[in-house]
């Protein structure tokens, strides 16, 4: 009898070297893209990263002469509040004071998470320190904002422009929230990557963004109109009959389910949608109003007086609201004059923050509101040059150092 077959190897399918090389190749693929991406991202990490050592620097100095721990000084003003929301939550009734329902809560929920993701091996610590996290999540959502305005400008106006919109957003004063325990290290990376899938027509992610945006500052809601108005182009440009073009109606629809989140976890948790709002109107005196600049002046004007005038007691978060007005109306100016370059979603972001900024009567339009409108900051790289752009680096660098010493004492400048 024939046994060969008793003795037989089973069959077993061994895997093609194709099948057995595909994992190995997808990673040297995605690899491969991440060194492309910050091979031709070089240049922005490197002036990023040269300006935020150069703004650690004055937070050690300012510590030490004043005495106090270096890290007290990345988390003045608002970094205290968002710190006290990544520690402890929100209250659970509508409170008519300051509390921390002012704030959304995607950035002190990424703070929470990367103190509690990190473990420091010193005196048995178990996370790391809030503030440190805060710093942490700031500075890494400033370096995509860079790479992303970066690209925008390249996009609009050429490389060497790209070139120097990254020189003048890192140094623009508006730029010490990166290296603060501040939201618009979150923000304003997906504000920027907002615009850019939009200009993309990447309907989804451009939502997806704006979504996540606007539960993590209020301004952010300007991404709902922005995200309406591309949309609104794209069907007038293609007709409504066509199917793609009204692919571009998810990116608004998407844009409100941040928003919409919050409120709803409001709602359950403190029995009202609008107790954010509340706290901000009650507790800061918040409000918009189309004279809040003439009230500005009118407050900065009545505190000016000779009779004491060897012990200053003017505000200064009053005159450099005052100054940024007049700032950011000429950088609109610039806008509306290269605003063929441009793309509409950058334009109506920009509008929308400059409106915000020009009629809070709380906030005016100091550093951070313009550095928020970040294409009208950018746009300086289009129009200025030779000696001019020079002395503006210079003055823009010097501003940063000395506006940002007064902010990390915590109680004379606002960032």
């Amino acid at each position: 009898m024939d046994t060969a077959s008793e003795h037989a190897e089973p069959l077993v399918h061994t895997p093609t070297a194709p099948a057995l090389d595909a994992p190995r190749t997808l990673a040297r693929r995605a690899r491969d893209r991440a060194a492309a991406a910050v091979y031709s991202a070089r240049f922005a990490i490197g002036v990023y990263l040269g300006t935020r050592a150069l703004l650690l620097l004055v937070a050690l100095v300012n510590g030490t002469l004043r005495h106090h721990a270096f890290t007290h000084e990345l988390s003045q003003w608002d970094g205290l509040w968002y710190r006290m929301l990544a520690d402890h939550g929100y209250p659970t009734h509508v409170s008519h004071l300051q509390t921390t329902l002012g704030f959304f809560p995607v950035y002190p929920g990424f703070v929470w998470a990367v103190s509690h993701v990190f473990v420091v091996p010193i005196a048995h610590w178990e996370i790391l320190s809030t503030t440190i996290a805060g710093v942490i999540v700031a500075g890494i959502g400033g370096l995509v904002a860079t790479v992303l305005v970066q690209r925008l400008a390249i996009g609009w106006w050429g490389e060497r422009a790209g070139r120097k919109a990254v020189v003048i957003f890192c140094l623009f004063p508006g730029s010490v929230v990166f290296s603060m325990v501040y939201a618009e290290g979150i923000l304003l990376p997906l504000a920027a990557g907002c615009i850019l899938a939009l200009q993309k027509r990447r309907w989804v992610l451009a939502g997806v963004l704006a979504a996540v945006a606007t539960a993590t500052e209020p301004e952010a809601l300007v991404l709902v109109v922005v995200c309406a108005s591309s949309a609104l182009l794209e069907l007038r440009r293609r007709g409504f009959a066509d199917r793609s073009a009204r692919r571009s109606l998810i990116a608004p629809a998407l844009s409100v389910v941040g928003v919409g989140a919050f409120a709803g976890f409001l709602w359950a948790w403190t029995g009202s949608p609008f107790a954010s709002f509340v706290a901000q109107r009650d507790g800061w005196s918040e409000k918009t109003d189309p004279f809040a600049l003439v009230h500005l002046a009118q407050l900065t004007a009545s505190q000016i007086s000779l009779r004491h005038f060897n012990h200053p007691t003017i505000d200064l978060n009053l005159v450099v609201g005052l100054i940024g007005a007049v700032v950011l109306i000429v950088l609109l100016v610039l806008v509306v004059r290269n605003w063929r370059e441009m793309s509409v979603e950058a334009i109506v972001w920009t509008l929308g923050i400059s409106w915000l900024a020009m009629t809070s009567e709380y906030t005016p339009p100091n550093p951070r509101l313009l550095i928020t409108a970040f294409p009208a900051v950018i746009v300086l790289a289009r129009c200025v040059h030779g000696k001019w752009w020079t002395a503006l680096l210079w003055v823009n660098g010097v501003m940063l150092v000395g506006l940002s010493a007064l902010t990390f004492v915590g109680t004379t400048l606002r960032p």
